[in-house]
């Protein structure tokens, strides 16, 4: 299974990212070996992920959300079930 997923970083802000193994994703962001961007931000929760059979799936979704608003992502965060 492939994810892609968003996490909300200790400063309040969003991060999108794509991955094959999420849990392990999420561990290595809080522990400051994740993304660029997370590292300074941290601690790191994940707030919503979607499931795609292929890191294709995965990737493309990542990029649509990455064109999104930060309204919208909050929208798409608060429609969830997660």
């Amino acid at each position: 299974m492939n994810y892609t997923y968003i996490l909300r970083c200790g400063d309040g802000s969003l991060y999108t990212g794509w991955t094959n193994d999420l849990e392990k994703r999420i561990r290595t962001h809080n522990e400051g070996r994740g993304g660029k961007y997370t590292r300074s931000r941290l601690p790191v929760e994940l707030v919503y992920h979607e499931e795609f059979e292929t890191k294709e799936e995965a990737m493309r979704r990542e990029w649509e959300i990455k064109q999104l608003t930060r309204a919208e992502k909050e929208k798409l965060i608060e429609m969830s079930d997660f």
